[in-house]
């Protein structure tokens, strides 16, 4: 073997780059061994986990770790939950031809677009609701009319599995102008059969957001001629109230798998959420969009960002995934005060010509009943708009002496009345009858209202006429107004009624972009009125009350005490608190109205009688409790809300269970499905402990069977029947059911041991 002779310089400049290469490996190569970690490497994302698979044939399929959808040729985007195995869906596109987009033209349909799935555009997601995620981007044309080209967009995200985005976008690439009078986005034929072979096709509950009408139920089941409209910042005429407004989701459910549609925007819009069971059984939804564009040569529309969203469990579910999304979309939700869970007197018995004696002389018996808070409502002012006293029953600085003394006896006061509308000489009061003043601030700011297509005041609920908000100077005055009520009379705090929508203002002295301007703009009053509250009484209550409806978007981030808004009846009490615990949080303070809203005789919108004493709805479902009675005796005229020695020894009892358990602040546990599981359930988990709430199906009834006592933890539980301080035993988490028999309700405390 030859030998190499290596020169003592060669060898230093050997051992030079020996020891280089030692320190370069020593300082790239992660350590091991020794139980050390590799380090980890800065800066690198996980890939998405979802998967997109296209091919000409059709469909694209888009799987999640929680859901798959696929998207036909036509548009059509059919969801599926994936739990436990399997694939579960009520989308039912059984057509060729189905498609999810229509537009109208002209009164001309058009809807066979077709798209190109093979050539999909697939990459990562724009990031709304996460950094990882799949965006999908088709492009088809139509037979009918080619000179309009359609995209669609489609984004899941890993965060959000159950869920998909969507959007879609029109352009004009002929050489004539195209009026879209209307178009229908996120249509879906949906069907129980698919998830119950031995179930009729609509036979499904379903959630309507919208704002409708007084009274109307927001949780149905639907029947085999049901439709329903759904619009949404809409002003509605159905009554002399008229309601609007509305939160833009739509929810059906099964005993197995459920599906919701609504807009993903952060800000009000309008448009509607059509629903109505078709000929064959099977159930239409989707989202419209009226008078939505006219496009030039080459311009193109989009429709707002909308999503298809599949769950298992009620309405509860996606309204908590809608809000879930919109906060990370960036809105934000005002965290309620240690005031917003206090249990309230309203002085409403007293209705509209009511009296400091009156308010005064409830006070000791407020106090006797451990109630701390109380609110001076309706009929306190001159005109709606001004707000300022009535000379005939608050002269001089009576209002202050309500307040201070009610602060004397260690009781806060919060205060009646409604932003934005305002009394213009148009009109008649819905509630006296009495045609509405010239309010002043309308005589010295005429160019402030709301001017319908005709120029002429347009009106807003209670057929009054309304400031636009989107007017600096009009918010500016309800800055000023909140200033009044809070730090000059010293209120502590607002009940704001007939919380619902403006009209569309076409007022040109504006100068809007869009008539909708006014609409877009009611949240940026309701902020207002918050926020200067919050700075001069950080522990205030602000409730905003859209009566007998569900809210509205617009205002709903701006308040911090959600209220169930004259409900007729108990089960609206418990259904509405679950909406807002689903869209506010778990810990949401819900007020549950006043009780003897449980019992209602209603005899048209503006007339009924209110009788009711279920404390029991608005306890165990977490509500913060509520009465409006009278005391002493006034007459005849308040019998009914009369607070006699009999329902007082009832009012304390329940007030007292109220102020002991406070379960408003515990955490809302979605754990039953309402339409499915009997009695009717729900479960709060607060200090510990679990709370439960059950309900016979009608009042008066009688339910016996076995209940199960979902969400417990692995331990052994004494379960107490809390109302009337009865042991029911034992159970545990292996075993966490009883037998037992109700009537009305059974309210149950687990404890641990």
């Amino acid at each position: 073997m030859k030998s190499v002779q290596v020169s003592p310089r060669s060898s230093r400049i050997s051992c030079r780059l020996q020891f280089l290469v030692c320190l370069f490996l020593i300082v790239s190569i992660p350590l091991v061994g020794c139980g050390r970690k590799p380090a980890p490497t800065a800066n690198v994302q996980p890939d998405s986990t979802i998967s997109v698979a296209a091919n000409a044939g059709g469909p694209l399929v888009i799987k999640t770790s929680a859901a798959e959808f696929r998207v036909l040729s036509t548009g059509y985007l059919q969801a599926s939950l994936v739990r436990d195995g399997a694939s579960l869906t009520l989308d039912d596109p059984r057509e060729p031809g189905a498609t999810a987009d229509t537009l109208v033209s002209g009164g001309k349909e058009i809807g066979d677009f077709v798209l190109d799935l093979e050539h999909a555009k697939i990459s990562n997601a724009s990031g709304r609701l996460g950094a990882l995620g799949k965006r999908v981007e088709l492009s088809g044309k139509s037979a009918s009319s080619p000179a309009i080209e359609k995209t669609l967009m489609i984004e899941v995200y890993d965060k959000f599995p159950s869920l998909a985005l969507v959007s879609t976008s029109y352009k004009n690439a002929g050489s004539t102008e195209i009026v879209l009078d209307r178009v229908i986005t996120q249509e879906h034929v949906l069907n129980a059969s698919l998830s119950d072979a031995k179930a009729a096709p609509y036979a499904m509950w379903s959630f309507h957001g919208s704002s409708e009408a007084w009274g109307k139920d927001d949780v149905m089941l639907v029947t085999p001629k049901f439709a329903r409209a759904n619009p949404m910042q809409t002003m509605m005429h159905n009554d002399e109230n008229r309601t609007g407004g509305g939160i833009p989701v739509v929810a059906f459910w099964t005993g197995s798998v459920g599906e919701a549609i609504g807009h993903a925007e952060t800000g009000p819009l309008k448009m509607s959420l059509p629903v109505k069971t078709l000929p064959d059984g099977r159930v239409s939804a989707a989202i419209a969009t009226e008078g939505a564009a006219t496009l030039r040569p080459g311009e193109v529309f989009a429709t707002p960002l909308t999503f298809v969203a599949v769950f298992h469990g009620d309405f509860f579910e996606p309204l908590s995934l809608y809000s879930k999304m919109l906060q990370v979309r960036g809105l934000s939700l005002a965290h309620p005060t240690n005031a917003d869970y206090e249990a309230n007197w309203c002085g409403w018995g007293y209705e509209m010509d009511f009296t400091p004696k009156q308010m005064l002389g409830t006070i000791p018996k407020l106090k006797e009943l451990g109630l701390k808070w109380a609110t001076l409502d309706a009929g306190w002012f001159r005109s709606r708009g001004d707000w300022e006293p009535r000379p005939d029953t608050f002269p001089d600085d009576s209002m202050q002496k309500v307040v201070k003394a009610y602060h004397d006896a260690g009781i806060h006061i919060t205060i009646w009345w409604i932003p934005l509308v305002v009394e213009d000489g148009h009109g008649k009061d819905i509630l006296n009858h009495r045609p509405y003043q010239l309010s002043k601030v309308a005589k010295e700011h005429p160019d402030w209202l709301i001017l319908d297509k005709d120029g002429k005041p347009a009106r807003a609920t209670a057929d009054l006429g309304a400031f636009c908000p989107a007017v600096p100077e009009v918010q500016q005055y309800y800055k000023h107004l909140t200033e009044r009520f809070i730090r000059d009379w010293d209120f502590d705090g607002h009940k704001l009624d007939f919380s619902y929508t403006v009209p569309a203002c076409y007022n040109p002295k504006h100068h809007h972009k869009s008539p909708n301007d006014s609409i877009n703009a009611v949240g940026d009053v309701y902020k207002i009125i918050l926020e200067t509250t919050r700075a001069l009484k950080p522990e205030s209550v602000t409730q905003a009350c859209p009566c007998g409806t569900p809210p509205s978007l617009a205002w709903l981030p701006y308040i911090d005490q959600a209220v169930t808004a004259d409900p007729v009846g108990a089960g609206q009490v418990r259904l509405r608190t679950k909406m807002y615990k689903a869209l506010l949080g778990p810990e949401a303070a819900v007020y549950g109205d006043h009780v003897e809203l449980t019992e209602v005789i209603l005899r048209n919108t503006l007339s009924e009688v209110d009788k009711g004493r279920d404390f029991a709805s608005s306890v165990g479902v977490g509500a913060v409790v509520g009465t409006k009675f009278t005391w002493p005796g006034y007459g005849p005229k308040f019998k009914i809300v009369e607070l006699t020695p009999e329902k007082e020894a009832h009012w304390k009892k329940w007030i007292d269970i109220y102020n002991a358990k406070m379960l408003s602040r515990g955490k809302f546990l979605n754990l039953y499905t309402y339409g499915y599981d009997v009695p009717e359930g729900y479960a709060i988990e607060k200090d510990g402990r679990m709370y439960y709430a059950f309900y016979a199906p009608g009042k008066g009834k009688t339910w016996s069977g076995e209940i199960e006592l979902r969400g417990l933890g692995p331990s052994h539980y004494q379960v107490v029947d809390y109302e009337n301080g009865k042991s029911l035993g034992d159970v545990s988490s292996q075993n966490p059911k009883l037998r037992v028999s109700l009537t009305d309700h059974l309210l149950l405390e687990a404890s641990p041991h």
